[in-house]
């Protein structure tokens, strides 16, 4: 599977787009991104404003249900 976040920048803003269909889950690799995007707006500081984005008709549906009963991956 591709990598479900994309990072852009755009002038002074930078653009965190997730797409995990068909709700947006947060799952592993979604919340494996959100660092990236936190490390971005910090380390560059010409960014001002940070914007997040899902795919679709949903922001973050909740949880992935496919990882319920499995270990926990970091972050959490």
């Amino acid at each position: 599977m591709t990598d479900p976040v994309s990072l852009r920048r755009d002038g002074n803003r930078r653009h965190h787009h997730h797409r995990h269909p068909p709700v947006n889950a947060l799952r592993h690799g979604v919340r494996k991104g959100h660092p990236r995007l936190r490390h971005c707006g910090t380390r560059d500081a010409g960014v001002e404003a940070i914007i997040i984005t899902g795919a679709g008709r949903t922001f973050v549906a909740g949880a992935d249900i496919t990882e319920f009963g499995k270990p926990s991956q970091p972050p959490g």
